[in-house]
């Protein structure tokens, strides 16, 4: 990494022709215009966190945040005819993208706001998001799904469920909760 740096930096001295400037603003500028022909746009090589983003085909955490907000977007509201965007029960604030589990897996935490605090639907709407998000996505991903606390009686108990794989598997087999998952996540014609 150190001689990709070294080698980018040279290759913009000899093409600079302010090379004989002495002032520290120059100085600093020469540095910025330098790092930003580094950027990931150019070839430069990413790490860390931003290495795997960039692996799977997002710019950076903010890309991977717009794209699995514009899946939960169109989901639609069981009771209502609106979506859950329309009732702001998903916001684009809800969705962070935390760090990466030690087997390298992009891990994404998703709130969400139910409507009232005693929302008899609030399982079923995290597991549309929860089924939704895997379906859109074509890679795997960790999914962490929680009501904003505070927003809901019994949060504490709907967030163990909707992130249960076993509890997730066996709801989805029930073909009545399965076609009304499918009724919410399917796209408008």
């Amino acid at each position: 990494m150190l001689s990709y740096i070294k080698r980018k930096l040279s290759e913009s001295d000899s093409g600079s022709n302010n090379s004989n400037s002495n002032s520290n603003s120059t100085a600093a500028a020469d540095l910025v215009r330098k790092t930003s022909q580094m950027s990931l746009d150019n070839g430069a090589i990413a790490y860390g966190e931003d290495a795997l983003l960039h692996e799977l085909g997002y710019r950076n955490a903010t890309d991977l945040q717009e794209t699995i907000y514009d899946l939960l977007r169109t989901i639609r509201d069981p009771e209502k005819p609106c979506t859950l965007e329309d009732l702001n029960v998903i916001y684009e604030d809800g969705i962070f993208v935390m760090q990466p589990t030690r087997s390298n897996v992009s891990v994404v935490r998703i709130e969400f706001n139910p409507t009232v605090p005693h929302c008899s639907l609030a399982t079923l709407i995290g597991l549309c998001i929860r089924v939704k998000v895997e379906r859109g996505l074509p890679h795997n991903i960790k999914l962490d799904i929680y009501i904003k606390k505070g927003a809901h009686q019994t949060e504490e108990e709907i967030n163990k469920q909707i992130n249960d794989k076993e509890r997730i598997a066996a709801a989805m087999e029930n073909p009545n909760l399965r076609e009304l998952v499918e009724n919410c996540i399917k796209e408008e014609e």
